[in-house]
């Protein structure tokens, strides 16, 4: 995954502008940005603090890790349902 060329503080930054009257199109052209991109943040982000942000990337961090440890051990589960099937 690609990583962002702004830290979250700096997003954080951007909607807060935005949600004080500067005009969505003139923050793009200052960032050099997408108006799909502020919006997609602002979806994602709206409402938040870097403390929250930092918050969610960890949960969402732990819940892919989680998801592959799952993935691992149904793996092995059908491996060895499979072995002991061909056993019997």
């Amino acid at each position: 995954m690609k990583r962002s060329k702004f830290t979250d503080s700096q997003i954080v930054e951007a909607i807060k502008r935005v949600e004080g009257g500067l005009a969505v199109s003139e923050l793009c052209r200052e960032l050099g940005i997408s108006s799909a991109t502020f919006y997609k943040w602002r979806s994602k982000f709206g409402g938040m603090d870097v403390s929250l942000m930092a918050r969610m990337k960890e949960l969402e961090a732990e819940n892919a890790r989680l998801r592959k440890m799952y993935i691992e051990e149904k793996l092995k589960a059908e491996i060895a349902s499979e072995y002991l099937a061909k056993k019997s």
